[in-house]
């Protein structure tokens, strides 16, 4: 299976959160658009067929914002993907919108032009939340945009919620989910607030206008999140997502099962098993270059050390946990014993289990998951 990532670098405005590449103005989204296409075309062609023409099961728009692309855009671009990959008839095709994007016509369009799944970033269904975050929509905004969407015709789709803040109480947390639940939402993709550098949250915090992240609210938090959305039928199948049985995300788990994708866009990342490379952060570069029909990217080969410590990394965030079997079918005895060896001290204070010859995380040790990774690194 390999998939195809879209990265729209355009926001309304900007998350005081946010470190991921975007920009406020959309004074060369146009360019943007033909610049997009061209390397659409350039990745198909057989000399530079980064996925070596594997059929394509899954494509997502991410960003950024591409709800902001209209309704003809989104479906230029997946037009073109159709005419150049070979793509599966029942590909899950996912599309991120906030919800004051959301209207009517555009669902109606982006469900016409091929986009079966939506990723709405709600964030929080509180406006004193949505405010300290900069959040350009309103709860009341959130609150409406399930029903549009289903009126529209989507049956698939998931939502973003975030935890941690200074202002969300474990009370205001709870309601979050109980909305969640009770609007029969099957998938939640759930993150902890990080503060990252050179944000404008980092510099409000270091100049005192905003409270610091409480790491000791944020564990309750996640351990609340975990317990709640389980007893609500919920399968906790990744660190950060949960789903009704048969809603998994198919793009998302496909990174985390190792599986190739292409990225497509600014600061866009493709992997393919054995190499990583990642376009420039930079729009106007990024459409300078396509303009010579060049791609400005580097690329990154990985050697056997990189590829298994990849595969512990995403392997343990999920529900199955890391394959030993596997590790020693692709990486030798050498490296599965070591793996088994590392993992004693973590089995032992009980935030790791071993079951079927799977290294799997526990409920609490679900909490320190990237440390417990790094820590087992060859």
């Amino acid at each position: 299976m390999a998939g195809i990532y879209i990265h729209i670098p355009f926001c309304r405005q900007a998350c005081t959160y946010c470190n991921f590449h975007f920009s406020t103005s959309l004074h060369y989204k146009n360019d943007f658009l033909v610049a997009l296409l061209k390397e659409i075309e350039i990745q198909a062609q057989p000399s530079s067929s980064y996925l070596h023409n594997q059929p394509i099961e899954t494509i997502y728009f991410g960003g950024g914002t591409p709800s902001l692309l209209s309704t003809e855009e989104v479906k230029t671009i997946l037009d073109t993907i159709h005419s150049l990959y070979q793509v599966n008839p029942n590909a899950e095709i996912t599309l991120e919108a906030n919800p004051d994007d959301v209207t009517d016509e555009k669902l109606y369009g982006w469900k016409t032009g091929g986009i079966n799944r939506l990723s709405i970033g709600i964030q929080s269904l509180f406006d004193d939340d949505l405010q300290w975050m900069n959040r350009a929509h309103t709860a009341t905004e959130a609150k409406q945009v399930i029903q549009k969407a289903r009126n529209a015709g989507f049956e698939t789709f998931t939502v973003d919620l975030i935890y941690g803040t200074p202002g969300l109480s474990d009370e205001k947390w709870k309601q979050n989910l109980d909305w969640v639940i009770e609007q029969q939402i099957t998938h939640l993709s759930c993150y902890a607030l990080t503060v990252e550098e050179k944000t404008p949250l980092d510099k409000q915090i270091r100049l005192h206008q905003k409270k610091d992240i409480d790491a000791e609210q944020q564990s309750r938090q996640f351990l609340f999140l975990m317990d709640y959305m389980q007893q609500a039928g919920f399968e906790h199948y990744e660190i950060s997502n949960f789903a009704q049985p048969g809603h998994r995300g198919k793009h998302n788990s496909s990174y985390w099962h190792g599986a190739h994708y292409l990225g497509l866009g600014p600061s866009a990342h493709s992997y393919n098993g054995s190499s990583r490379q990642w376009n420039v952060a930079n729009n106007q570069q990024y459409i300078q270059s396509l303009s010579q029909n060049s791609i400005p990217f580097e690329k990154e080969e990985l050697t056997k050390k990189q590829q298994l410590n990849e595969y512990v990394m995403t392997s343990l965030r999920l529900l199955e946990g890391c394959d030993l079997h596997l590790v020693q079918k692709q990486f030798g005895e050498t490296g599965a014993s070591r793996l088994k060896a590392a993992s004693n001290a973590f089995q032992q204070i009980k935030w790791l289990t071993e079951i079927n010859n799977h290294l799997i995380l526990t409920r609490e040790g679900k909490l320190f998951a990237d440390r417990i990774a790094s820590e087992l690194f060859v």
